[in-house]
């Protein structure tokens, strides 16, 4: 951790309760290893395509494969066959890594995992045919998928409408930027189009795997929408108070992104705003550390740190408690063990984030 990440993180640290562990469903390795052979095949010979040396170049710099993972767990816990989930799981991780190349790019990040970024790698312009051939493996992945044509072309469906949310909200957060206003609205709007829409793609076609008909399917799979708000709020969060593989911390502000802790402040103190938006406009080669840590103990110390801890307190509750969750006991277990994967890495700065959901596992498990 950097010297000025430490800093902002000085202080008595709260005890932290032990999360429950993941499910043998989410955490399971079945079927992953076939998932990397499915993406690095669809991307291509990396020896003798370019374009196949970028892709597979991003696809090892690792990441935790959540939206893999929850394809095919989802696909388990409802009744299906996880080998059978394969071409899903693949699909709907080739998808969030296209969404990675093309913000890399568009935020200017150098670094992602410790390496350098595709753009950064091989220049701006191949990283857009590399985020864009990784935006139409999906359906060449969708096509490996068992199941009954009409099925495929649901699953196809679906990464369409939400890869068309994830491009929506991704521009809605640049016009966020950029725009006059900054409110909780703007902000979560985008967000739900942009990192929403990929936690919910890959439940809505493991129910249609399972033989839900795709309106229930979708239907169930809302539930998980609220999850990528809950990993973006966390993510804005490490950005300044933990380690996300970036470098030094502030990586949001020295690119000039409106994040969910500038949004914070700037409605508890508006009188703030031509500070702060004159240090997001500021290049980011030309972003003072010293202004960085500025915003850092401003943040922590005049409330929005506080605030946005709430929020996300207030944003798992509500995942666990949809409407859609309590119809599918299972997806609801899977849906609180995702929660606790976003909270561990942040509790060190609320202890209740450890136990922000009423529940215990015993209970929760046992919960109507």
């Amino acid at each position: 951790m950097t010297p000025s990440a430490q800093l902002a993180l000085e202080g008595p640290r709260p005890a932290r309760r032990a999360t429950p562990a993941l499910s043998r469903a989410l955490r399971s390795d079945e079927g992953m290893a076939e998932v990397e052979q499915t993406m690095l095949a669809l991307a291509g010979d990396p020896r003798t395509d370019l374009a196949a040396r970028m892709v597979c170049e991003h696809l090892s710099s690792g990441g935790k494969r959540l939206r893999a993972r929850l394809a095919l767990a989802a696909l388990e816990v409802l009744g299906g066959e996880r080998g059978r989930g394969v071409g899903w799981a693949a699909a709907c991780e080739l998808l969030h890594n296209a969404t990675l190349i093309h913000d890399d790019l568009q935020d200017g990040d150098t670094t992602r995992r410790g390496r350098p970024t595709t753009w950064q790698r091989f220049g701006a312009p191949q990283a857009v045919n590399a985020g864009d051939l990784l935006l139409m493996l999906p359906f060449l992945a969708v096509e490996r998928v068992s199941a009954p044509a009409e099925h495929r072309c649901a699953l196809a469906s679906a990464v369409a409408r939400q890869a068309t949310a994830a491009v929506r909200g991704q521009t809605a957060e640049i016009a966020l930027a950029g725009g006059d206003e900054v409110d909780w609205p703007g902000y979560l709007a985008a967000v739900e189009g942009k990192t929403g829409a990929l936690f919910q793609l890959p439940v809505e076609g493991a129910a249609i795997l399972a033989g839900r008909d795709p309106a229930e399917a979708r239907s169930l799979a809302e539930g998980f929408r609220g999850l990528g708000v809950l990993f973006q709020l966390q993510d804005d969060v490490l950005d300044l108070y933990g380690e996300k593989g970036r470098g030094a911390p502030g990586s949001d502000l020295r690119e000039g992104k409106v994040s969910a802790l500038v949004v914070e402040h700037l409605a508890l103190h508006p009188a703030d705003g031509p500070w702060i938006r004159a240090l997001l406009a500021l290049p980011r080669d030309r972003t003072p550390d010293d202004e960085v840590r500025r915003a850092m103990d401003r943040f922590r110390t005049a409330g929005a740190l506080r605030g946005v801890l709430g929020r996300i307190r207030h944003e798992a509750d509500g995942v666990v408690s949809a409407p859609q969750m309590r119809r599918v006991p299972a997806l609801r277990e899977l849906a609180w063990e995702l929660v606790c994967v976003a909270l561990a890495p942040i509790a060190h700065l609320d202890s209740s984030l450890a136990v922000s959901l009423p529940l215990g596992e015993a209970q929760f498990r046992s919960a109507p």
